[in-house]
């Protein structure tokens, strides 16, 4: 295709996927797209190297990248604070809602013990200085061909590293001004996410965001714009396109796929939900979250709740309970399965079925080609 995006990686399709599966990354760049790692739950560069051997072993040679979150402000960013030091400051209120939550849905309480929520926290090596740049390492001794920061501006030493490495970077932006300060700090492409993505979002609508940030970049050299934010289909893509996007960024649609890391009853609610079934909410990571809307999330959107704690703290007091109530869930425990939460966006009502990557890869292929032809059957003579 011919699309900046397209001559910027040397893919064959301007399809970009998001994914915590590496297969998922192996199968979408053998497609014709381009994989791209998502190493937030990759706590330590001698992970993130293990990872990063299997999908050099498995490409082909084909390109992938590398999305780190490396925020721009957050607590503990400066120290060294991990583990139960990083615990301990979680407020007893916090500690005691969820344990009264579990045991409202005939869960143990200890599964929210002191001891268990401290030995599960996992604050990964990038959320301080020094790891970042020991992820970076890792991460440029393979042959990456993008590297996206997925929360806020990269800090200048991941793009200095970038640039001497002549490896291009990407940021996700929610808002205009927000792609404005991502273009003058000299990032290569801009992700622009919309309210409807799962994960990390902003409030403004797809629709509306891709054109407004296209516009603002021809001020920057017409720096290229990926469009996402429940972006499910081929025809999809070819609206953000036809608005002047040079691709699209997609991460839910993955996550029911054959090869995903998702639980299966995770898998079974997400194609199971509609677009009404998420809620964008700061319970699961301190920062507004497009999730599966479950009585977990309800808990913590009552008047009665606490108000949750910045990024990184809520995570300890929910990513180990999460993590945990899949387990149960797929053991049978009715109430662990009303809980069970998982990031998606609004274009989970498109997803109805269970398929290779590569089917996904070739659906939206399919479909953006019958967008193409309904177009130019609107312009025919």
């Amino acid at each position: 295709m011919k699309s900046t995006a397209c001559e910027m990686f040397g893919i064959e399709f301007p399809l970009f996927a998001f994914t915590h599966c590496r297969d998922v990354v192996v199968e979408v760049s053998k497609a014709g797209g381009l994989g791209v790692l998502g190493a937030v739950a990759i706590s330590s560069p001698e992970q993130l190297e293990i990872e990063l051997k299997w999908i050099d072993e498995h490409i082909d040679g084909m390109p992938y990248g590398v999305d780190l979150i490396v925020p721009a402000k957050f607590e503990t960013q400066r120290g060294q604070e991990t583990g139960k030091k990083t615990f301990d400051r979680v407020p007893q209120t916090h500690k005691d809602f969820v344990r009264e939550l579990l045991t409202r849905y005939d869960i143990d309480p200890e599964v929210a013990s002191e001891d268990r929520l401290s030995r599960g926290t996992v604050i990964g090596d990038n959320m301080v200085d020094s790891g970042a740049r020991a992820m970076l390492d890792v991460a440029f001794a393979h042959p990456i061909r993008t590297i996206v920061n997925a929360l806020g501006p990269p800090p200048s030493f991941m793009l200095e590293r970038a640039k001497s490495e002549g490896v291009p970077v990407g940021a996700l932006v929610g808002t205009r001004d927000h792609a404005v300060r991502q273009a003058e700090a000299g990032v290569d492409i801009l992700i622009a996410s919309g309210g409807e993505a799962g994960g990390h979002c902003g409030e403004i609508s797809t629709l509306v965001l891709v054109p407004e940030v296209v516009e603002a970049m021809r001020a920057y050299d017409d720096l290229p714009v990926l469009a996402a934010g429940g972006i499910a289909t081929g025809g999809q893509m070819a609206a953000c396109m036809a608005m002047g996007a040079a691709g699209a960024w997609t991460g839910s649609v993955w996550l029911t796929t054959t090869e995903a890391e998702t639980s299966p009853v995770v898998k079974e609610k997400i194609l199971a939900a509609g677009a009404r079934d998420t809620i964008r909410s700061r319970s699961r990571t301190g920062k507004h979250s497009r999730q599966l809307r479950s009585d977990w999330t309800d808990a913590w959107e009552a008047e009665d709740a606490p108000t949750p704690l910045p990024m990184p703290l809520q995570s300890i007091v929910s990513e180990p309970i999460l993590r945990r109530l899949e387990k149960l869930a797929e053991g049978g425990h009715g109430g662990a399965r009303e809980l069970v939460s998982y990031f998606v966006g609004q274009g989970v009502g498109l997803m109805n079925k269970s398929v290779g990557a590569r089917w996904v890869v070739q659906d939206f292929m399919e479909e953006f080609a019958d967008a193409h032809d309904r177009l130019h059957h609107l312009m025919s003579d």
